[in-house]
């Protein structure tokens, strides 16, 4: 199967796979409860436009990321939202889109 690029704002991937290794990363820089930098949420932003179910994630608006606990004792990106609600989502899924 040939490599399928993703761009995720101003970062292009010439594979899929090199973006999910690249937000791994990005998430294991973050200990949990800590909020996401300003260069990072861009990335996030762009990567959360992919996701299946992007528009209901968002919901009303986005106004930071964090880092939280997720099932069996796993972090994942987390997005709050301009209403108070909070959401987790895959970063995986915004590559994959499953």
């Amino acid at each position: 199967m040939p490599a399928k690029p993703i761009d995720l704002g101003p970062l292009h991937f010439a594979k899929r796979g090199d973006a999910v290794a690249y937000l791994n990363d990005m998430l294991h820089r973050y200990d949990v409860g800590d909020r996401v930098g300003a260069n990072d949420t861009v990335i996030l932003r762009a990567a959360l436009e992919h996701h299946p179910d992007a528009e209901a994630k968002k919901g009303c608006g986005i106004t930071h990321f964090n880092v939280r606990t997720a099932d069996f004792g796993t972090k994942c990106f987390w997005l709050n939202r301009t209403d108070g609600a909070t959401e987790k989502f895959s970063h995986r899924a915004c590559i994959y889109g499953t």
